[in-house]
């Protein structure tokens, strides 16, 4: 009943119209390569949003039409895969709230007159030219996002390095204990095969979807090539190229694999990957990139221990 009072009313119908131009406007964009993924998409555009609709006549049902249509966006791009569902999910929490921060601030100013309201819809529309003008100025004048970022993750077995290094350059299949990233839709991968175990050697590891994805296995890969090895030392690969679903904004670099002796019969293995990201703000998005990494290396040395016990189970009870 609520829901068809809302439909026939036309703040409603017009905030909702109203997102729907913002937010296609800023994908757009991003198809152009105008705008990066920072502070003009994520910030500005849902605060000019805000704006406009806090202009409008009955800015309460405007506010809610395009919450609505917010989060009905954003999930639509889940569907032809423009972005993986973990993505969505932690854009909300920035998109949303600023969004209310836009409409409060027209709603003050209305309060005390310094505003008019309006539902004309070219009147509505003049705040997104803020977002024309700073997204291609942030695309091209601001910071360079091409900074190395890197995340180290390590872990203590107790087998020798060698039988370490020889158990990870290859694997079958990966199959262990899901971190809890994984059970979403960030990327598990499923095996990695190593064509020529050299430098520049490649080495291929393949991606399925995450448990409630409905898109099909075996639909990501990273491809890498050896730098620098030597066996139960370090294994050095730079990143080819990959093809992972929602990840365009990261730019993966290295992929790292050191073992250090631990005694007579432990060995620490430490993952470490480089990447790039135009993610911003970087207060936000620089903690959930690392977690989302540190889970992917998780869950491979989860396999690696996994494989170690069964292959040499004799040798650990020693």
């Amino acid at each position: 009943m609520l829901l068809k009072k809302l439909i026939k009313d036309r703040s409603f119908r017009l905030a909702f119209l109203l997102t729907i131009i913002f937010f296609g406007t800023g994908i757009v964009f991003l198809f152009l390569d105008l705008v990066y993924y920072g502070w003009a998409l994520f910030i500005l555009l849902p605060i000019v949003l805000g704006i406009s609709i806090g202009a409008m006549p009955k800015p309460r049902n405007s506010l809610i039409g395009a919450i609505i249509a917010a989060v009905l966006f954003l999930l639509a791009l889940y569907v032809p895969g423009l972005s993986g569902l973990i993505c969505i999910v932690m854009t909300l929490p920035i998109v949303v709230p600023l969004i209310f921060a836009g409409y409060v601030l027209t709603h003050l100013f209305r309060r005390y007159d310094e505003i008019k309201g309006s539902d004309k819809l070219p009147v509505l529309l003049l705040p997104l030219i803020l977002f024309v003008i700073a997204g291609p100025a942030e695309r091209y004048y601001g910071p360079d996002p091409e900074v190395v970022r890197e995340v180290r993750t390590d872990k203590i077995l107790p087998y020798r390095p060698e039988l370490v290094y020889d158990a990870i350059k290859s694997v079958d299949t990966l199959d262990a204990e899901k971190p809890f990233l994984m059970t979403l839709d960030l990327p598990v991968p499923v095996k990695c095969i190593l064509e020529d175990e050299g430098v520049g050697g490649i080495r291929t590891c393949f991606f399925k979807s995450g448990r409630l994805s409905y898109r099909d296995f075996g639909s990501g890969t990273i491809t890498e090539r050896i730098t620098q090895l030597e066996r139960g030392k370090i294994l050095k690969m730079k990143v080819l190229s990959y093809n992972l679903v929602g990840r365009k904004w990261l730019g993966f670099k290295d992929a790292i694999y050191t073992f250090d002796a631990v005694g007579d019969s432990a060995c620490r293995i430490t993952r470490i990957t480089t990447y790039t990201s135009v993610l911003a703000p970087r207060a936000y998005w620089e903690p959930l990139e690392k977690l989302g990494i540190r889970q992917e290396h998780e869950y491979v040395f989860n396999n690696l221990a996994k494989d170690l016990k069964r292959k040499y189970a004799n040798l650990s009870k020693n």
